[in-house]
């Protein structure tokens, strides 16, 4: 495998990764309201490919958030207890969109490096052309 297929397959494992961090995300993000909703966690982890002897990004199994859920006071809530509380979730709407944020941007990065070994890719190939 030469040193363009190692880059490209390195920066799409990124790529791979921070999509699913952005699914995730954006799954908190659309149950922040729901009751009872414990927030989805992503973690990275680096993957050797024997193969290719190149080290990828994966990411590790989903884990849920573990923090205490929001205590809600409404009793005409559906699951409101004897005392009228329910548990909401543990999203915060804050915290999801800098971690939307910050995994775009690491997106676009990966992506830049990607086109960038494409273009040097192709140079190349008009160079020996010549």
């Amino acid at each position: 495998m030469n040193d363009f297929a190692k880059a490209l397959s390195v920066t799409s494992s990124g790529l791979k990764a921070q999509a699913t961090r952005l699914r995730h995300l954006a799954e908190n993000i659309s149950n922040a309201d729901t009751p009872g909703y414990r927030r989805k966690l992503v973690a990275f982890e680096t993957a050797f490919n024997g193969g290719s002897g190149v080290s990828q990004v994966e990411t590790s199994r989903v884990r849920l958030d573990r923090t205490t859920l929001e205590r809600i006071y409404d009793p005409s809530h559906p699951m409101a207890d004897g005392a009228g509380y329910y548990d909401g979730s543990n999203v915060s709407l804050m915290i999801e969109l800098g971690d939307a944020r910050e995994a775009q941007r690491s997106y676009e990065a990966n992506l830049k490096v990607f086109e960038q070994t494409r273009k040097m890719s192709g140079s190349l190939m008009d160079l020996l052309r010549k």
